[in-house]
């Protein structure tokens, strides 16, 4: 009989609603790292699931998260996500703001627009649409939501985008992997590093305005969209 952790392993590589899909072409020769990137991705143990330090070696130094100088019209504390370019913002004063690197979905990127997080959530519960379950029958151990853990889609954090009102159904949240930073890899969510969706759920609060472009050339927002380095 399958593992619990094979069978979602199946479900990430197969089905969408914010489940991984691997698309890892990485050779694995390492990248160079220093003793801020070692501290920023060491080993988190005060979690309710503790989380093991990243291989900062597999983390491309441009998706490692910094302080970087972004110009925008966008209010300080604002997220904005720059999907083409595989990068989340969040604003902060003096033309700078926090950089991460993200995985985003292949299928067109996924949602675009402007939304707040109306809700966030700690070690998440994941619930496949019925959509979903009808497609695919094994999800539907899960149709009621799948405990939050080491093994759940959404990883350690979640932050829940909803538009006057209405869930858009288009999370930011954990799970990522160093390897897979900066690829199309998501199902249509916004995936960080667990170790990155810590740090950005204990920034942000709740209503935190949330810009997502699905392209900062074509998009209607790009008029003013922001550029960073």
């Amino acid at each position: 009989m399958l593992s619990r952790r094979m069978v979602v392993l199946g479900l990430a590589a197969t089905v969408s609603g914010c489940a991984a899909q691997d698309d890892t072409d990485w050779l694995g020769f390492g990248y160079e790292v220093d003793n801020f990137d070692l501290k920023q991705y060491a080993a988190l143990n005060a979690a309710k699931f503790p989380i093991p330090a990243a291989d900062v070696r597999d983390i491309k130094p441009k998706y490692r998260r910094r302080l970087v100088n972004y110009q925008t019209s966008e209010p300080q504390g604002t997220i904005v996500v720059d999907t083409s370019n595989r990068y989340l913002y969040l604003v902060a004063s003096d033309g700078k703001a926090m950089r991460y690197g993200i995985e985003v979905g292949r299928e067109g990127f996924g949602w675009s627009g402007v939304a707040n997080i109306a809700r966030k959530a700690e070690w998440p519960t994941w619930t496949p649409p019925a959509e979903m379950v009808a497609r695919d029958p094994r999800t539907a151990p899960f149709a009621k939501g799948m405990p939050g853990g080491p093994e759940n889609p959404l990883g350690a954090r979640a932050l829940y985008l909803y538009q006057n009102g209405h869930d858009t159904l288009y999370r930011i949240h954990g799970g990522g992997r160093p390897t897979t930073l900066g690829k199309a890899t998501s199902s249509g969510c916004i995936r960080l590093l667990d170790h990155d969706i810590v740090d950005l759920h204990n920034r942000v609060p709740t209503g935190t305005r949330t810009v997502v472009l699905s392209n900062p050339i074509v998009s209607d927002l790009s008029r003013s969209a922001p550029r960073g380095s």
